[in-house]
């Protein structure tokens, strides 16, 4: 069996990814296929946590004229639901999972404990925390940067739909470079799309290495927790 890099992962999934091609709901295939490389990583020994955003059903700061932080409300009852959907999936793969969210709700879930989650996370569960922060105006980046931070993570994982960080949109610039290596100095000052801002500052100040990668092929998180050189690390110098 392949030896692993990192001892403890946060997995940062958008909730798009769960939809597939639809952009909206869950596809059930393509969330089995993402947990199947979630339990090999479980298999390696690697301790997994997870945050999951909630785009494919809902988006707080796109909401118009409604009140955020009751639009960002309504997201982070979205998160729970994307979840309760990777929770299933594992439990289908025989991989013990917990789910903990930051705003209360018995019973669906258990409450956001740190020891509780670390303690889940030495019995080899997967931990998936839901509703973000529990706070509105703060991102499921954000969220994931605060959580791989308080249970001392290794390195967060951004699984995304682009294949690294890129100097500039490669979907316009048929000459975007990617960037094997960034720094979160360099990612703020040039203001490039890997994560917000409130995110990129946590990770960098609490030296939190991010690996941003394409989910496309969910082996991807495999072999991004063997070190694989796939997609972009950011990092301080």
């Amino acid at each position: 069996m392949t030896t692993p890099k990192y001892h403890r992962i946060m997995l940062k999934l958008s909730g798009e990814a769960l939809a597939a091609g639809a952009g909206f709901g869950i596809d059930y295939d393509t969330v089995l296929n993402i947990c199947k490389s979630v339990r090999e990583c479980v298999e390696m020994g690697v301790q997994v946590g997870i945050v999951v955003g909630g785009g494919n059903f809902w988006r707080g700061r796109s909401s118009g004229k409604m009140d955020r932080t009751r639009a960002d409300h309504m997201g982070m009852l979205a998160t729970v639901i994307n979840a309760l959907a990777l929770a299933d999936a594992l439990e289908a793969l025989e991989v013990p999972v917990r789910v903990q969210t930051a705003i209360t709700m018995q019973q669906i879930a258990e409450p956001y404990i740190r020891n509780k989650a670390v303690r889940h996370f030495e019995k080899g569960r997967v931990v998936i925390f839901g509703c973000g922060t529990g706070s509105p105006f703060f991102s499921t980046d954000t969220a994931a940067a605060l959580r791989a931070a308080e249970v001392d993570c290794d390195i967060m994982l951004k699984a995304s739909m682009v294949d690294g960080v890129y100097d500039k949109d490669p979907k316009t610039h048929p000459d975007a470079r990617r960037y094997d290596t960034v720094s979160f100095s360099e990612v703020l000052g040039k203001k490039l799309s890997v994560m917000d801002m409130t995110a990129a500052s946590l990770c960098r100040d609490n030296k939190m290495p991010v690996l941003v990668f394409n989910l496309e092929d969910p082996q991807n998180i495999t072999r991004a927790v063997c070190g694989d050189n796939i997609g972009t690390i950011v990092r301080e110098a």
